[in-house]
């Protein structure tokens, strides 16, 4: 399906993120003239002036292409995951905010009214001095205003609609877009055929230790450095140094740059091929690095030892589970809400 100009229909939105995604759209230089000979953009409101009522007026499967990118922490976000899917042909959990969550997947760590509090009470603001939080419907001579209400839970796209392919990374790594958008742009005018429903794109299945240069010998470490405390040996494994580098629990694409350039992955491009949960397939690898425990000593003592080397991890679920919090077997934590001003909870 194509327009009058004979371009493929493209889409591109962004849900609770950055911007980050777009930036890596952008980011594929020269060819983005190329992309403007295929794809004509019919919906991108952060790009262009494109209003809700545009996308309304589009025929159900208008769309044949679709980026979506952002986790779905509001109201706002989730009609706007429906819309799209029953306007597109394909959607794609663009990017990691969209995939497992990412940095907005952290706020299920708390409560939706702790942070507002924190943002709108605690933070000190000449410009609000009496502190008042936001409301979802405010009145005003005008009419009235609304506001998107903020979930309880930050959710994955595939949490709240049917995603046909995912795309990782925060963000991906913009030779991997161009990948997908030319494996998109040859199937949708039918010189291939379209992989499998549910597949991972622009990433391998195997994990970023399979990219990495740096030698592994199986050594242990009796504690944990952030990266300003050591200048690491530029030709060994990261964590056999005491670094803790989550390539182990991260899928591959990306070309491991970050332990290249000396700084442990963070794990964003998600959980490689057949691992259930990031953070827990992490606690594995760390467990295997401590040196702790021998013949000799007693269970207190060996239990001693490791919880001295874990205490040096700073942030342990911030740290394993940054980009997916959202979409692992933890998903939130079990906290009561404080005050918040009636989030729905989906």
């Amino acid at each position: 399906m194509t327009g009058a100009s004979g371009k493929l229909r493209l889409a591109i939105y962004w849900a609770s993120a950055c911007g980050g995604c777009e930036v890596s759209l952008l980011n594929i230089g020269e060819k983005i003239l190329t992309l403007d000979d295929g794809f004509e953009i019919v919906f991108c409101p952060c790009l262009a002036d494109f209003k809700l009522e545009d996308l309304k007026s589009y025929p159900d499967g208008h769309i044949d292409l679709c980026l979506f990118n952002g986790a779905i922490h509001s109201t706002e976000n989730r009609e706007m995951a429906h819309l799209l899917r029953r306007k597109s042909r394909i959607l794609v959990a663009f990017g990691s905010c969209a995939h497992e969550g990412c940095v907005p997947g952290l706020a299920n760590l708390t409560t939706t009214g702790t942070i507002l509090n924190t943002v709108y009470r605690g933070a000190s603001s000449p410009d609000a001095p009496t502190a008042v939080l936001p409301r979802p419907r405010t009145s005003v001579p005008e009419g009235d205003l609304e506001l998107p209400v903020l979930f309880q839970t930050v959710m994955t796209l595939d949490q709240v609609e049917r995603v046909d392919y995912y795309v990782p990374g925060c963000p991906p790594e913009s030779p991997r877009v161009w990948d997908v958008l030319e494996l998109f742009a040859d199937c949708l005018r039918g010189n291939a055929a379209l992989p499998a429903t549910g597949a991972v794109l622009g990433a391998t299945s195997s994990a970023v230790c399979e990219e990495c240069p740096r030698e592994r010998f199986s050594r242990q470490v009796q504690r944990f450095y952030r990266p300003f405390e050591i200048t690491p040996d530029p030709g060994t494994c990261l964590l056999e140094q005491g670094l803790v580098c989550m390539g182990v629990a991260t899928r591959g694409g990306c070309g491991a740059l970050c332990p290249r350039a000396g700084m442990g992955c963070r794990g964003c491009y998600g959980a490689p091929e057949g691992v259930l949960d990031q953070g827990a397939k992490m606690i594995t690898a760390i467990a295997a690095v401590i040196a702790a425990g021998s013949p000799q000593q007693s269970e207190a003592e060996l239990v001693a030892e490791v919880e001295a080397a874990m205490s040096t991890i700073v942030d342990p679920a911030g740290t394993f589970y940054r980009y997916s919090l959202a979409h692992s077997l933890l998903r939130r934590a079990r906290v009561v809400d404080e005050g918040a001003p009636g989030p729905e909870r989906p």
